[in-house]
C-alpha cells in the first residue's frame, strides 16, 4: 500500500515537474535519466577512439606529440549536440558534464586500453573572472566523470588560466594561437615526468587553446599527454 502511495506521488510530481531529455526537452521516461533512449542512439558518435588517423589526431599532428586524441560527439549546429553543450555551459546542468564523461569512460574501457594506462585527467581551467561569473567550469564536470569510470585521478587545481584572453571568434589560425599561446601555468613542484595525462575539454574547433595548455603542461612536466573532448566541430 505504502509502495503504491508512493508510485502515485512519483507519477504526479513527473506530471507537474517532469524531468527533459538534455538533447531534445521532451519528458523522460521512468527509467531515462538525463538523456532519452531515442537521443541515445541518435546521437553523432565519432568513434573516433578506434582510429589513430582521426581528424583530432590530424589536427595536431606536427603541433604535438600525442599518445592519442578523441572525441565523443560530432558538433552539429542546431542539433542535439548543441542543446547538450548549452544544457552544461550556460544551463549549470553540471550533473549531465559528468553522465557524459561516464558514458564516455565506458566505451573506452571497451575499445581503447591508451585511456586505461592514464596516470591524470586535467580539465582547460578557466580564468578566475570568467569562473567567477559562470559560477564552474563545465569541464570539470566531463574529466570528473571519465575520471570516475576509468579509476584515474583528476584535478583542476594543477594547471591555472592566468590570462584571460579574447574570444576566438572571427580570428584566422595565427590570430587564436597568438591570443592564447602564454596564457596558461602550471602548479610548482608537480612530478609527472614520463606520466600519462590526459586534458579534457568540452568542444575543440581550431584546437588553438588545447595546444597551449598542452604545450605547457608538456614542457613544463616532461609528461606523456592525450586529448579527449566532449565534441568535435572539426
Amino acid at each position: 500500500m505504502i509502495q503504491s502511495l508512493k508510485m502515485m506521488k512519483d507519477d504526479v510530481l513527473n506530471l507537474l515537474y517532469p524531468n527533459l531529455c538534455a538533447a531534445c526537452n521532451h519528458a523522460l521516461m521512468a527509467h531515462e535519466k538525463i538523456i532519452c533512449m531515442v537521443c541515445e542512439l541518435r546521437m553523432p558518435y565519432t568513434n573516433y577512439h578506434l582510429n589513430m588517423e582521426n581528424p583530432i589526431m590530424n589536427k595536431f599532428r606536427g603541433r604535438l606529440p600525442l599518445l592519442h586524441a578523441a572525441s565523443y560527439y560530432q558538433f552539429v549546429k542546431t542539433g542535439r549536440v548543441q542543446q547538450l553543450m548549452h544544457q552544461l555551459k550556460y544551463r549549470n546542468n553540471t550533473t549531465l558534464g559528468e553522465y557524459v564523461g561516464q558514458l564516455y569512460a565506458n566505451q573506452l574501457m571497451h575499445d581503447d586500453a591508451v585511456f586505461l594506462n592514464a596516470d591524470l585527467i586535467i580539465p582547460i581551467p578557466l580564468h578566475i573572472k570568467k569562473l567567477r561569473k559562470r559560477g564552474y567550469n563545465q569541464s570539470d564536470y566531463f574529466a570528473k566523470g571519465l575520471a570516475e569510470k576509468l579509476g584515474v585521478s583528476w584535478s583542476n587545481e594543477l594547471v591555472e588560466r592566468v590570462v584571460n584572453t579574447d574570444s576566438q571568434t572571427g580570428k584566422n589560425r595565427f590570430q587564436r594561437w597568438e591570443n592564447v599561446s602564454t596564457i596558461f601555468k602550471t602548479k610548482p613542484n608537480t612530478n609527472y615526468q614520463d606520466k600519462h595525462v590526459v586534458l579534457v575539454d568540452d568542444v575543440v574547433t581550431t584546437g588553438s587553446t588545447l595546444e597551449a595548455c598542452a604545450r605547457t603542461i608538456m614542457t613544463s612536466w616532461n609528461c606523456n599527454l592525450s586529448i579527449l573532448t566532449m565534441a568535435s566541430a572539426v
